[in-house]
């Protein structure tokens, strides 16, 4: 399993079983796996989701898909000690009507 540490200093997981629908959904994600939990640590934003969920966005100049995306990962903090990835997918831009919650 893989896990990193959120703004919030909260143990964020990766499960197989997410890990298994990312790249179902999200096949180019394939082999940025490290890129997950650098986008948790390291966000350029975090914006507030629907649901609860935390989105964490960084900017990459150079991806699988193109230059300069922008990897998007939803994750939830089910707890202050515990929490976990939901999916994460690379998208053109940044969604500015979301509540911005933390800008690095």
């Amino acid at each position: 399993m893989i896990s990193a540490i959120s703004k919030n200093n909260v143990l964020i997981r990766l499960t197989n079983e997410r890990l298994n629908h990312i790249f179902q959904n999200h096949p180019e994600t394939k082999g940025c796996v490290s890129w997950f939990t650098e986008t948790i640590e390291k966000p350029d934003y975090i914006f507030a989701g629907d649901f609860g969920e935390l989105i964490a966005v960084k900017q990459y100049k150079k991806t699988p898909v193109s230059e300069n995306k922008f990897l998007t990962l939803a994750y939830k903090e089910s707890s202050k000690l515990d929490g976990f990835i939901l999916t994460a997918y690379f998208s053109r831009g940044i969604n500015k009507k979301r509540k911005l919650i933390w800008k690095q």
